[in-house]
C-alpha cells in the first residue's frame, strides 16, 4: 500500500523533507530538553500534520488550489488585519492569533496566499502584450499583504516576498527594463524605507555594520549566535553538550536561532551536512520546475524555491553574522507549526506538479 501511495511522488524531495523534520526534532529537543514548554512534543504533531498534508496535496493536484488563489489570498489578507484587532504580542511585535490551544501567524498564510494568486494571475496573462499594466497589477497583489505585514512589524517576512515575486516575474517573462526599473525604485525608496523602519529595527542593521556597537543591548543576540557557532570548531561539542545555547545564552535558540544550536553541537562538518540536505531538496525542486512545460506549475515551483532558499539564506546569515537579524525561522527545522506546515503545502504542490505527468 505504501509503495503504491508513493508511487508517483518525487520520493527525493519527501526523504530531503523527512531528513531536515527529523533533523529539526532533534534540536528542538537539545535546544529546549531543560525546559518545561515540551516544544519537541508540539513539533511532532505539526510534524505529522505537515508530512500528511504534504502526501495529500499531490492526490487533489495543484490546479484546484490555483483556481482558489484569490480566495485563500483574500482569507490571508483578513488573517492579517485580524492580527490588529485581536493579534498576541510577543517581543515588541504582534504578529499571531490565538485560537484555543493554538497560536498561528498569518504572515505564513500571506507567503503562500500571494505566491497563488501571483500564479494564478499571471500565469493568465501573456507576458507580450501589454506587459507594463500586467506587472504593475502584479506588483498591486503583493503590495496589501507586504505593508501589512511589515507594519506588524515583521521586516523578515516582509523581506520573503521580495525575493518571491522577482523570481515569478523572471520566470514569467518579464522585460528586463521593467525589471531594471523595479529595482532602481527600490534603491531611490531606501532612505524612505529607513524612516518607516523601528527604532530596534535600525538598531539591528547599525549593529550589523558594527558588532559591537551595542553588544549588551541590540547587538547581544548577534554577538552571542555567533560564538556559539564559532564554539563548534570543526566538529562541534556534541549532541546536548552546546554551552551558549543550553544554558540560554542565545535567545530563541529553538526557533529562529536553532542553526546556532546545529553549529555548536554539531561543528562545521555537521553544519555543512545540513546545508547540503538543503541544497538536495533544493535541487529536486529546481528540477521538477525546469522539466515541466505548464506555465503555472513552472511558476509555481519556482515561487517555492525561491522562498525557501530565501529563508535559508537570511536565516543561516543573520545566524553567523553575514545579515542583520531578521526574525526568520529556518524551514522546516525551527519550532513552529504554521511555518512548518504552510512550507508542507507549498512543497505538496510541487509534488503534484512532478505527479502530474501530462504536462511535461
Amino acid at each position: 500500500m505504501l509503495q503504491k501511495l508513493f508511487k508517483d511522488l518525487h520520493l527525493p524531495l519527501i526523504l530531503a523533507v523527512i531528513g531536515l523534520a527529523a533533523l529539526g526534532l532533534f534540536f528542538i529537543y537539545s535546544a529546549s530538553f531543560r525546559d518545561p514548554g515540551q516544544y519537541e512534543v508540539k513539533q511532532i504533531f505539526w510534524i505529522a500534520i505537515g508530512l500528511a498534508v504534504m502526501i495529500a496535496v499531490p492526490y487533489l493536484g495543484y490546479r484546484p488550489f490555483i483556481s482558489v488563489a484569490y480566495l485563500f489570498y483574500g482569507f490571508s489578507i483578513l488573517l492579517l488585519i485580524l492580527v490588529y484587532f485581536v493579534g498576541s504580542t510577543r517581543l515588541g511585535a504582534q504578529r499571531w492569533l490565538t485560537l484555543g490551544p493554538f497560536v498561528i501567524q498569518p504572515s505564513e498564510f500571506a507567503k503562500l496566499g500571494t505566491l497563488l494568486a501571483l500564479v494564478n494571475y499571471l500565469g493568465s496573462h501573456n507576458p507580450v502584450q501589454g506587459q507594463l499594466k500586467i506587472v504593475l497589477g502584479a506588483l498591486a497583489i503583493v503590495a496589501v499583504p507586504w505593508i501589512l505585514v511589515a507594519k506588524q512589524p515583521d521586516l523578515g517576512s516582509a523581506l520573503l516576498f521580495v525575493p518571491m515575486v522577482l523570481t515569478i516575474l523572471f520566470l514569467w517573462g518579464i522585460r528586463w527594463r521593467y525589471l531594471i526599473i523595479a529595482l532602481a525604485g527600490v534603491l531611490v525608496a531606501a532612505p524612505l524605507a529607513w524612516e518607516m523602519l523601528k527604532e530596534y529595527q535600525r538598531k539591528r542593521i547599525l549593529v550589523f555594520l558594527n558588532p559591537n556597537l551595542d553588544p549588551l543591548g541590540s547587538g547581544y543576540t548577534a554577538v552571542q549566535s555567533k560564538i556559539a557557532v564559532g564554539s563548534g570548531g570543526l566538529f562541534g561539542k556534541g549532541y546536548l553538550a552546546g554551552t551558549q545555547t543550553q544554558l540560554h545564552f542565545v535567545p530563541e535558540h529553538h526557533t529562529d536561532f536553532i542553526f546556532c544550536v546545529i553549529g555548536e553541537e554539531l561543528g562545521f562538518i555537521g553544519s555543512m551536512l545540513v546545508l547540503c540536505l538543503y541544497a538536495y531538496l533544493f535541487h529536486s525542486i529546481f528540477l521538477i520546475m525546469q522539466h515541466t512545460t505548464d506555465i503555472k506549475a513552472k511558476l509555481l515551483s519556482g515561487g517555492v524555491l525561491a522562498l525557501l532558499v530565501a529563508h535559508v539564506l537570511i536565516n543561516v546569515g543573520m545566524t553567523i553574522g553575514l545579515m542583520p537579524i531578521a526574525g526568520v525561522p529556518l524551514p522546516l527545522v525551527s519550532y513552529g507549526g504554521s511555518s512548518f506546515v504552510m512550507n508542507c503545502i507549498a512543497l505538496g504542490l510541487v509534488l503534484s506538479v512532478y505527479k502530474e505527468r501530462s504536462i511535461f
